[in-house]
């Protein structure tokens, strides 16, 4: 009887309506690790690269009318185009003017990086003067995107600070506070040589020789000297001499988001806010002491490079043409460092100042470099 009830319990779940799945193996996923990308960097020098669709004789003439002393192109980290007028060669050193105050951005963003400062910090934090001044909100932001409101006149930030004051330092931070932080964009050389104190206090160190040890030697810009004035302050607002060849290094740690041979020498957040974001409404093409090719509200600085007038603010681009994630150091007399990210191009001009402002704008020089690489 026992035998037969079982017998009628199995014929019973066999028939019944929720049938019995069967027994089926797990199936295990397997995925192909996405391979990390490899990019090619300068050892002692540049890689050359092999013979590319390319002419250049065009771009070679029109940088030579321009003034040029040297020229270097470089195309996912390898050289592509190269010249030198003048005499100059390949090692030949200027002066980079306001280029250095890109690298100080750099140096903002690497002790950010190291928790010695955040970029939204009061300077007075670190400019004790300041403190119990109308400057006392000013933040390192501020100071770094140009709209600070600290003092500023021509003749004041260039005849004065620039040329005369041997303690460029002492005498930036003594100026006066014009306008409320955030209400008012001027390229102020007195403002940012005040970072100069900034960094100084935060890193414990001389500017120039945190940027030797922390950006200068580990990218091996070899030939690249950072000068200091008569007080013995490192010249923030500029003050570098360099060649085109190391100013490109520069470009292409930004162009690979502060990566240098697998190591992370500024994190990639402050990079995009430094070179593809506008800081400011009021000046849409200014990141973080870097140009950026942002549309909006545009106001260039003829008069600081040197020419007779500025230009009217408009609205617009710097270089219409050209792809929105260009963006570009910019020093005295047209001197550029170009990067596209997009393109994987970062191009470097030198040299005195052009006849016009035009002949070297932002917009020529990006479209003559592109229009060469038949792009």
């Amino acid at each position: 009887m026992r035998f037969a009830a079982a017998v009628f319990l199995l014929l019973l779940a066999a028939c019944s309506s929720d049938p019995v799945e069967p027994l089926v193996e797990p199936t295990i996923e397997t995925s192909t690790p996405t391979p990390t990308p490899t990019f090619i960097y300068p050892g002692k020098d540049w890689a050359k690269a092999a013979t590319i669709d390319a002419n250049f004789e065009q771009l070679n003439t029109d940088l030579a009318n321009a003034r040029s002393t040297c020229f270097a192109l470089i195309k996912d980290g390898e050289l592509v185009y190269d010249a030198y007028w003048g005499g100059t060669s390949i090692r030949t050193t200027r002066p980079a003017y306001s280029i250095t105050k890109s690298v100080t951005a750099i140096l903002v963003g690497i002790a950010a990086d190291e928790g010695k400062l955040a970029l939204d910090d009061n300077a007075s934090k670190y400019i004790p003067e300041w403190r119990r001044t109308a400057a006392r909100n000013v933040t390192i932001r501020d100071l770094l995107s140009n709209t600070s409101g600290r003092h500023w006149d021509y003749n004041t930030d260039y005849s004065q600070m620039v040329r005369r004051a041997p303690d460029k330092t002492a005498f930036a931070i003594g100026l006066g506070q014009d306008a409320k932080p955030g209400t008012k964009w001027d390229y102020n050389n007195s403002a940012v040589q005040t970072l100069e104190a900034v960094l100084e206090k935060a890193t414990g160190q001389d500017v120039a020789a945190y940027g030797k040890k922390r950006l200068l030697d580990p990218i091996g810009m070899r030939d690249t000297t950072w000068a200091h004035d008569a007080a013995g302050n490192t010249t923030t607002y500029s003050g570098i001499d360099s060649s085109c060849r190391d100013l490109a290094r520069v470009g292409y740690l930004m162009m690979r988001s502060g990566a240098w041979k697998g190591k992370q020498l500024v994190s990639d957040s402050f990079v995009a806010e430094a070179t593809n974001e506008s800081s400011s409404q009021l000046n849409a093409a200014y990141g973080l002491l870097w140009w950026v090719n942002k549309p909006g509200r545009i106001v260039t600085i003829d008069r600081a490079a040197g020419f007779p007038n500025d230009k009217p603010p408009y609205r617009g681009q710097l270089a219409p043409k050209a792809p929105e994630d260009t963006f570009w150091a910019l020093g005295y007399g047209s001197e550029y460092v170009m990067v596209i990210p997009s393109e994987g191009l970062v191009a470097v001009r030198m040299g005195s100042r052009p006849n016009t402002p035009e002949q070297l704008s932002y917009a020529s020089f990006t479209e003559g470099v592109l229009k060469a690489l038949h792009r």
